[in-house]
């Protein structure tokens, strides 16, 4: 990397300061973070990970502030699930949860509304157009990763995308 502003350093330097201090950065947020609403948009995206797909379930409230992120190795019912277990740990438990068609999804919120930890009478809504808040945010964290071609450690995904969220 090129001298700017008289400090000359390596971008993998630039990296391993991210993959050390964010982690200790997003615990530290945490504190601070705003509660979210109670309409919640969920849906999932792919991002390679050493060459393979890895999977990315966000959710984001009305206004578009992110309730959570979980990165997955694979796209099934057990990793849905995972992310509202952890998303409802963080946030509390929503209202509204706006999905798009994918099944394990639906599956997923009906597990937890088995189990009760998700109220029954939470409305559960399938529709692609609502789901655009989201979609249109996937395009910040793919912008990021995609100019690194990708990300060569599955832990070194999360932390970096963590930063980015």
């Amino acid at each position: 990397m090129r001298a700017e502003r008289g400090i000359d350093l390596a971008h993998t330097t630039l990296m391993r300061w991210v993959q050390h201090y964010v982690p200790k950065f997003a615990k530290h947020w945490q504190r601070y973070a705003r509660p979210v609403e109670r309409s919640w948009r969920i849906d999932e995206t792919d991002i390679k990970i050493r060459g393979k797909w890895g999977y990315l379930y966000r959710g984001v409230d009305t206004e578009g502030q992110t309730i959570d992120f979980f990165l997955s190795a694979r796209r099934d019912i057990a990793a849905a699930t995972r992310f509202l277990q952890q998303a409802i740990e963080m946030r509390g438990t929503p209202q509204k949860i706006t999905l798009d068609g994918y099944a394990a999804s639906h599956a997923a919120v009906a597990e937890l509304q088995e189990e009760g930890v998700l109220p029954p009478t939470l409305t559960m809504r399938t529709n692609r157009y609502l789901n655009n808040v989201i979609e249109q945010d996937h395009r910040r964290v793919k912008q990021r990763v995609r100019p690194m071609l990708g990300c060569k450690r599955f832990d070194h995904a999360a932390v970096t995308i963590a930063g980015i969220e």
